[in-house]
Parts: C-alpha cells; sequence; structure tokens
C-alpha cells in the first residue's frame, strides 16, 4: 500500500512535478467543491424538505445548562438535549437540506468557538445531509472572530456554506451566499434551479456610532441579491425550457427585519410573545425584495419565543421558534423546529415541471414530535407577478416602519440577551 503523503515528501519532489500536482490538487477540489454546491436536486416524488434550526445557543455540551425549562425538567438538561432534538428532527422529517440561521453557538459560555461548532453541528454531520449556516449576533463572541467562525463551518463536512460570494469583494459581513435546487433527474427542467435559496449575514450589533442596537443588511449585500436574483431569473427563463417568470425564492438570515412588527394576532400564524427585536433603522431590504419579484418568503431567528408566520405584500415573514436548551425561553413552552416542504407540478406528459406549492409546518420538542400550524406560504396559482409587484413598489403602497411598541434598546442591553 502506498504511504499517504507527508510534507518531507512533498518538498523532495522535481519542481515541475510539485507544481503539477499541487495545481490537479486545486482542480480536484475546487470541482468537488463546485460539485457539492450543486448536488441540491428535487426527489423523484417532487419534494424538497428544508429543516430550519434557529438559535442552538450551543456551548460546551454536556456541562452546560439548559435555561427556561420546568422544574422536572432541568435535572441532567444540557446542550446534549439540543443535539438529541437536531437527532429526532432528521429522522422524522428527513430533510434534503438543513439550515442553521445563527447563534448556533453561545459565544460567552463557548470554552472553544471551533470544538463548541464541532459538537453544535454534529448531528447534521453525521446524518451526511446537505447543510447551510448563516451567522447570529453571538456566534463570535468566543475564541474566533466573525470571519473566524464562517471559515470554520466552510471548512465542515457536507456543508454548502460559503464565506462570501468569490465575484464581490467588498460586500460586508461574512456567510452571504445562494444555492441553487434542480429540477427533479429526468425531468425537462433537471438542468435549472426552480428553487433559489439566499442566506445573508445580517449582523450582530450596529458599527454606526450614533445607531444603537441590532445589525442590519447592507447596501453592498443588497446589491449581490439584486444582481444573483437578476441573473437567476434571466437563466430561469433562456432558452431550453424557458420558464414565463422567475423561479421562487427563499431567503435566511437572523435578525428580523422591521417589518415583522407589522403583525399582530389577526394576520398571521403561530405565536408572538415578545417584541420585535430588528434594528432600529430601516435598511429597506424588504423593498429590495419586493422589487427582485422572486422571494416567496423569509426565515430568521433571533426572538425565540416567536414562532409566527405572516403575509405583507406576499411575501411571507416566518419565524422558526427557538430551538435551542441553552437559549431563553418559556418554561412549559415547547422547543421548535420549522420545516419547508415545496412541491413540484406535473406537466401534461406526466413529467415534474416547476414548483407549484411551498408549505411550512414546525415540530415541537415533546414526547410525539407534535406537528402544528401547517400553512400554504406561496402557490403558482395565488402569486402576485413580477410586474404587479414593481407596481406596488413604484407607487410607495408600503408605508414607512417605525417601532411604536417597542423602545430602541442600548447596545449595552441587547448585548446580553440570551
Amino acid at each position: 500500500m502506498a504511504k499517504p503523503w507527508t510534507k518531507k515528501q512533498c518538498y523532495s519532489m522535481p519542481a515541475a512535478l510539485l507544481i503539477a500536482f499541487c495545481f490537479s490538487w486545486i482542480l480536484v477540489s475546487v470541482g468537488a467543491a463546485s460539485e457539492l454546491r450543486n448536488q441540491l436536486r428535487f426527489s423523484k416524488d417532487g419534494h424538497f424538505k428544508i429543516l430550519q434550526v434557529a438559535d442552538m445557543h450551543f456551548a460546551d455540551g454536556k456541562s452546560t445548562p439548559c435555561l427556561n425549562v420546568l422544574p422536572s425538567q432541568i435535572d441532567g438538561c444540557s446542550d446534549l438535549n439540543t443535539s438529541a432534538f437536531i437527532h429526532r428532527m432528521i429522522e422524522a422529517e428527513k430533510p434534503h437540506l438543513i439550515v442553521f440561521t445563527g447563534d448556533n453557538i453561545f459565544g460567552y459560555d463557548a470554552t472553544d468557538a471551533a470544538a463548541s461548532m464541532n459538537a453544535a453541528f454534529a448531528p447534521a454531520v453525521s446524518s451526511s445531509i446537505p447543510w447551510a449556516a448563516v451567522l447570529g449576533n453571538h456566534d463570535q463572541e468566543s475564541t474566533l472572530s466573525r470571519e473566524g467562525v464562517m471559515k470554520h463551518i466552510v471548512e465542515m463536512k457536507h456543508t454548502l456554506s460559503q464565506l462570501n460570494p468569490p465575484e464581490f469583494e467588498d460586500i460586508d459581513g461574512f456567510g452571504n451566499y445562494n444555492l441553487e435546487v434542480s429540477g427533479a433527474e429526468g425531468s425537462s427542467l433537471h438542468n435549472k434551479s426552480v428553487l433559489n435559496l439566499y442566506f445573508l449575514d445580517s449582523g450582530d450589533y450596529s458599527t454606526v456610532s450614533t445607531i444603537s442596537g441590532y445589525g442590519w443588511i447592507k447596501p453592498s449585500q443588497q446589491y449581490w441579491f439584486q444582481r444573483t436574483s437578476k441573473k437567476l431569473r434571466k437563466a430561469y427563463v433562456r432558452n431550453p425550457d424557458g420558464q414565463k417568470s422567475g423561479a421562487p425564492g427563499l431567503v435566511y438570515f437572523h435578525i428580523p427585519l422591521p417589518e415583522f412588527a407589522r403583525f399582530d394576532s389577526s394576520n398571521f400564524t403561530g405565536v408572538k410573545q415578545e417584541g420585535i427585536s430588528s434594528a432600529t433603522v430601516n435598511s429597506g431590504f424588504f423593498t429590495t425584495m419586493l422589487e427582485a419579484g422572486d422571494v416567496k418568503a423569509v426565515f430568521t431567528g433571533h426572538d425565540h419565543i416567536n414562532d409566527f408566520c405572516g403575509k405583507l405584500i406576499n411575501i411571507n415573514l416566518c419565524y422558526a421558534g427557538g430551538f435551542g436548551y441553552h437559549a431563553y425561553g418559556k418554561a412549559g413552552w415547547a422547543r421548535r423546529a420549522r420545516v419547508v416542504l415545496a412541491t413540484l407540478e406535473k406537466g401534461e406528459q406526466g413529467g415534474w415541471r416547476e414548483v407549484k406549492v411551498i408549505k411550512t409546518w414546525k415540530r415541537l420538542d415533546d414526547k410525539y414530535l407534535t406537528t402544528i400550524d401547517s400553512q400554504v406560504l406561496w402557490s403558482r396559482s395565488s402569486g402576485v407577478d413580477h410586474e404587479e409587484r414593481k407596481m406596488l413598489v413604484a407607487l410607495e403602497w408600503f408605508p414607512s416602519i417605525c417601532h411604536e411598541d417597542k423602545p430602541s434598546l442600548s447596545r449595552e442591553k441587547v448585548r446580553f440577551k440570551y
């Protein structure tokens, strides 16, 4: 059996051979990474399922206690309960993709950021299911910078996460990228992305001295989103098998937009048990998504005991609800996860076509993994088309947002929120 390459052996090679070897290794690595990113595809039965895990707040494993649980649950409760919940959800739902929407670790209580992340994502890694992650406001508060955290995630097994789009060197944040989900194998759209997924870094805290509170999605990120959405739309309507309109898109990030405050119990599904902890300024990203025309739903975390989903000008704004046991919660209110299922339409010849409907529901970490709040987020027959959206924006139908129900939080107050 040949011995593995060692550093000494590599340096003893002739220079030309060494260069050729290293160049070949780079090509193989890049090819493997590209193949991994492009592996998302609808199943043969026309489905694509996403499991969203919000706010794990993982720290040091067994030694990290649970927060806000019933007295009967305290003994022996730790980060391992969070891991067990992920395993249960994977087994029950068998998702095609797992998305972690930030505060994956709780930096202040994580002795070693890399070790904490390895343990937090271990259930996804061991399942061999593709997974993706974005950052929250607590991930960088341990032994790695925000960039360092995202670089570590990108190097983990089975992840589709990316540090940033290589063609946008000056983009703000870390973990801005998109993933394409191709049509079912053997269908006429098997070489087209029929579902587009966008991931953005919503920041941690304001970096502007005159603005307090949480971070927001910056103009450079919105520009990247606009360019990417436009490119994907052009590819989808282009022949062969060009479609009449763009493929639907879903967006994932951590901190909710100010527009989440537009809902009350009369116009959402789920519960609102705390204020909307968005940035104290409105960056305009909701309007940017409206203008793009392809986004059907946005999924966030951050506010752990909110789990509602409401529709505003035909874009659904959805919380997942708190997942992690070391995150603040509400005793007696079960930790939960959100599931999204996109289903393809059958063509006249019986083959799978484009996305017909997108549904969602939540699962509780109780004895039965109870399913609650099933709802249709979007269907092809009910959507507002691209031109109607642009008209709504042009007419300034959407009012400005203000935080009338919640005072601004100082940086010192928000940075210690669990």
